[in-house]
């Protein structure tokens, strides 16, 4: 769907939290796409420590090109994550509700990201990271959350991959039909992963 030709394994995985590692792709040296696996959580190139990363999970469409945590990368290290779903809490009063969001089609698609490289010079050693691109939720997300990450169908994450600058004013309208449903929470626990985990338990939202 997105132009891979050589790839790595990826296990399937139904609760990714942040530090973990995700399967995304960027553009190599030659300007081929190449999948790899980023661990979630962005540290700049020039932090002193990659605890950074804890609190860099995602960089606001509004400011990404212009902090400077983010608009080196923004400029020359842009990526997209690989997803057929994530997850929102929805709040009803005191307590939240879980939903699992998905294209309506079932498909598979691509998140919006950054990446950078960090090299630990004490041990010269490389950590490369990533950074999902939120954005105000459109009419859909509205009722689960007021921010929502940039999902791209193929043609939108070829052009976020070739540097497009105006593909984030207008990804609302781009944004695929999506649908969401509740799910159990047992979610809130990244270690479990089990294969019910996107199940549904109440009515699909479409």
């Amino acid at each position: 769907m997105f132009g891979v030709s050589a790839s790595i394994e990826v296990r399937p995985r139904r609760n990714i939290a942040p530090t973990q590692d995700i399967a995304a792709i960027r553009n190599d040296e030659n300007e081929q796409r190449e999948l790899v696996m980023l661990r979630w959580g962005l540290v700049p190139f020039w932090a002193k420590d990659p605890s950074i990363g804890n609190r860099m999970i995602n960089a606001r469409a509004e400011t990404v090109a212009e902090k400077p945590s983010y608009r080196a990368a923004y400029r020359h290290r842009r990526c997209i994550v690989l997803a057929d779903g994530f997850y929102e809490w929805r709040k009803d009063g005191d307590t939240k509700t879980p939903y699992f969001i998905s294209l309506a089609s079932g498909e598979p698609f691509a998140l919006a990201g950054l990446w950078e490289n960090w090299r630990d010079k004490q041990n010269d050693e490389t950590l490369q990271t990533t950074t999902l691109i939120t954005t105000a939720a459109n009419e859909f997300m509205q009722a689960l959350h007021h921010r929502m990450p940039v999902v791209l169908e193929a043609d939108a994450a070829g052009e976020w991959l070739a540097g497009s600058n105006e593909l984030l004013d207008d990804v609302a309208a781009r944004t695929p039909p999506l649908q969401a449903w509740p799910v159990d929470r047992r979610v809130n626990n990244a270690r479990n992963e089990e294969a019910d985990l996107t199940d549904a338990v109440g009515d699909i939202i479409r």
